[in-house]
C-alpha cells in the first residue's frame, strides 16, 4: 500500500464526512490507498452515523470505520490505526501514514506534494503543510523546538525581548518557501513507514499537545528530517473537537500535564525546572508590565496561577492526565 490516511474523530461526524470526501479526491491518484477513521470513543453516536455514510456514499472499498476501546487522546486513536496498519504482511503495509485532523480538508495536490517531496527525499521522514483557515487566514505550523529562552518569551511577549530571542521563538515566520522545521503540527502530516520502525509510535503519555512535538523530536534524534512543503496545503477550521478557542475556558489540565512530560523526558528534571522558572517569570514580568499600563490580562492571571498549582503543588506532582479516564484493563 503506498498510503494510509489516519483520521481521528472525537464527537465531530459530520465535519469528519467532509475531510473523509476532500481526502477521497485527493487520494484518486493513489488506488491502493485506504482510509481509516478512528470514533475517539466520542459516545454521542458518531461511529453509527460514519459507518452508515461510509456505506450510504460507497466508500467502503476505500474507507473503513473503526471505535476505540477508550479516548486516551490525540497520539493514542492515531495509534489505534497505525499500529495494525505496521504490523500488516506485504502490500497491506503502507509505505507513508497520513495524520489528518478530522476539521482539515485537504486543498488540490496537497497530499501529492508531500508524497512527491519524501519520494523525492530519502532522507526526510515528516513533512507537513501549510495550513490556512477557511478565511484564508495562515495558521503558524512550523516550529522550534521549545527550549528555556523559548519559555522565558512566549510568557513576556515583549517586542524588544522578542527580537533578542528571535532564534528561540518557536513559532517561525510563516515559510515562503519549503524549508527543513524542528516540528509540525499534526493537521496534515505524512509519516514515513520507516520512521515509526525506527522510533516507534507516538507517546501516549500526551493526551493532546506536545505529541508531534516530541515525535518530531524523536525522529531528529534517529537521523530523519521533517519538512514544511509550501506547495502542499490544507484547509483547517483549528480546535471544533476540543473547543479551545474560547479563550475564557481555563487551561485544561492535559497540557500542563504534556508539556511537563515533554521537557521531564527529554531533557530531565534540571531542564524542566529551569524552564518552569523562565515560564513563570516571564509571565509575571508580563503582568508587572501590563499593569503599569492600566491594563490586565485575566485569563493570562488565572492561566499563571494554574501552571504554578500544577508544577508547584505542595502534594506529589500528578503524572499523566488527570481529566483523562483510566485506560481499560482486562
Amino acid at each position: 500500500m503506498k498510503l494510509l490516511t489516519v483520521i481521528l474523530n472525537y464527537k465531530t461526524a459530520e465535519m469528519t464526512t467532509q475531510s473523509i470526501q476532500a481526502a477521497l479526491r485527493e487520494l484518486a491518484a493513489y488506488p491502493d490507498a485506504r482510509v481509516v477513521v478512528v470514533d475517539n470513543d466520542s459516545q454521542n453516536g458518531s461511529f453509527k452515523q460514519l459507518c452508515e455514510t461510509v456505506e450510504e456514499r460507497g466508500w467502503s472499498d476505500r474507507v473503513r470505520v473503526v471505535a476505540s476501546d477508550y479516548n486516551g487522546g490525540f497520539a493514542y486513536g492515531n495509534n489505534f490505526a497505525i499500529r495494525p496498519a505496521l504490523e500488516a504482511e506485504g502490500a497491506d503495509k503502507p509505505d507513508y501514514v497520513y495524520l489528518l485532523n478530522s476539521d482539515a480538508f485537504p486543498d488540490k495536490d496537497c497530499i501529492s506534494e508531500l508524497v512527491e517531496f519524501l519520494d523525492a527525499h530519502p532522507e526526510v521522514g515528516i513533512a507537513g503543510s501549510y495550513v490556512h483557515g477557511p478565511e484564508p487566514v495562515p495558521h503558524k505550523t512550523a516550529f522550534r523546538f521549545h527550549s528555556i529562552p523559548s519559555e522565558f518569551e512566549c510568557q513576556l511577549g515583549l517586542g524588544i525581548v522578542t527580537k533578542l530571542l528571535k532564534r528561540y521563538l518557536v513559532a517561525l515566520p510563516l515559510p515562503k518557501e519549503s524549508l527543513q522545521v524542528d516540528w509540525l503540527a499534526g493537521a496534515s502530516m505524512l509519516i514515513r513507514r520507516e520512521v515509526f520502525e525506527d522510533i516507534g509510535l507516538m507517546d501516549e503519555t500526551y493526551f493532546l499537545y506536545f505529541e508531534e512535538t516530541d515525535f518530531c523530536l524523536r525522529a531528529r534524534r534517529a537521523g530523519w528530517a521533517t519538512w514544511y512543503i509550501v506547495e502542499s496545503s490544507v484547509t483547517h477550521v483549528g480546535s471544533a473537537s476540543t473547543g479551545l478557542k474560547d479563550k475564557s475556558v481555563p487551561t485544561p489540565l492535559f497540557w500542563f500535564a504534556s508539556r511537563r512530560h515533554y521537557f521531564l523526558k527529554n531533557h530531565g528534571r534540571l531542564y524542566l525546572w529551569l524552564a518552569n522558572l523562565a515560564y513563570l517569570v516571564g509571565g509575571s514580568l508580563r503582568r508587572v508590565v501590563w499593569r503599569s499600563i492600566g491594563r490586565e490580562e485575566c485569563d493570562a492571571t488565572r492561566h499563571m496561577r494554574d501552571f504554578f498549582k500544577y508544577n508547584y503543588s505542595l502534594g506529589p506532582v500528578p503524572e499523566g492526565h488527570p481529566n483523562r479516564p483510566a485506560a481499560k484493563t482486562d
